[in-house]
């Protein structure tokens, strides 16, 4: 399914019992990130609904011995029918550095693409500097902050990227 991995991981596709396993990884990953508020903030981004209608567009990778690696949930857009949005990914921070966030994102893209979408699309906190530069990195165009954009103090960053701009370019 996705073969460019590190050695050691294999994907397949997100499955419902998969929610309480990634839920449990969140906290630790994400190195406490906004406290308390930001622990709740995050297990509210990912409701079991992801993991039950969401299936064919996300992919969870895990070690050989089944522990969780990282995941990407992401979704077709019903409302853009050239947009795809990449919802939630989180790669174990041992990973970082090696591949494993840029080989979920290709395999999203060529997903997208395959579905005759143009665009990507996805949003972090501004807090999040590690998103963000991952992003800047993939090649998405970062929004100024989005005051309120989730709700009240809930600020955002949109980031968005063209797939048809050039191909090559794109992880």
């Amino acid at each position: 399914m996705i073969d460019d991995l590190p050695s050691g991981l294999r994907a397949r596709h997100l499955v419902e019992d998969d929610h309480p396993r990634v839920l449990s990884v969140l906290d630790a990953w994400w190195g406490g990130l906004k406290g308390e508020a930001g622990a709740t903030e995050r297990a509210l981004l990912l409701p079991r609904l992801y993991f039950q209608h969401f299936t064919t567009t996300s992919f969870l990778v895990e070690r050989d011995g089944g522990e969780i690696a990282a995941f990407l949930v992401g979704f077709l857009s019903q409302t853009e029918p050239d947009t795809a949005y990449v919802h939630f990914v989180g790669v174990d921070p041992v990973l970082h550095g090696q591949g494993t966030g840029q080989a979920l994102y290709r395999s999203f893209f060529a997903l997208a693409r395959s579905h005759g979408r143009r665009h990507v699309r996805c949003i972090t906190s501004p807090e999040n500097s590690a998103s963000r530069a991952f992003h800047t990195r993939l090649g998405f165009t970062a929004s100024a902050v989005v005051p309120d954009y989730d709700g009240p103090r809930l600020d955002r960053v949109v980031f968005a990227i063209d797939l048809s701009a050039d191909p090559a370019a794109t992880p």
